[in-house]
């Protein structure tokens, strides 16, 4: 069963800000990459952050560059997606994404979604003009 749980979505304006949250004290266990995901309507899911929760490793969408920033909080057990200055192609569903256990690397740097075995049931963010 999978168990990760988004929070934090919402409805903004361009130039907008929103933190996503990801609950996942399930895959806290051990280090593996830990990633946010997104899909718009009618377009494929796309990578859009990740990061090692061993440390070392953090990888940023070209086209979130400067303004995405992806986050670990092992206190809490979260993986946190920061999004300043949002645009309305900022707009889709926002899923939380857990790799296989000690598996990291620079083939993550893709942030090809099937490099996650799971994902939760996402947020939805919509940001308006």
């Amino acid at each position: 069963q999978v168990q990760l749980v988004e929070s934090g979505g919402g409805s903004v304006q361009a130039g907008g800000s929103l933190q996503l949250s990801c609950a996942a004290s399930r895959y806290m266990d051990v280090d593996r990459m830990m990633g946010w995901l997104r899909q718009a309507p009618g377009k494929e899911r796309e990578g859009v952050a990740a990061l090692y929760t061993g440390g070392g490793s953090i990888y940023i969408a070209n086209s979130v560059e400067g303004r995405f920033t992806i986050s670990l909080d092992k206190a809490k057990n979260t993986v946190n997606l920061q999004m300043n200055d949002l645009k309305p192609e900022d707009t889709a569903m926002y899923y939380c994404a857990a790799g296989p256990p000690f598996r990291g690397g620079s083939d993550y740097a893709s942030l090809r979604p099937e490099l996650f075995g799971v994902s939760g049931q996402g947020t939805q963010v919509t940001v308006s003009s």
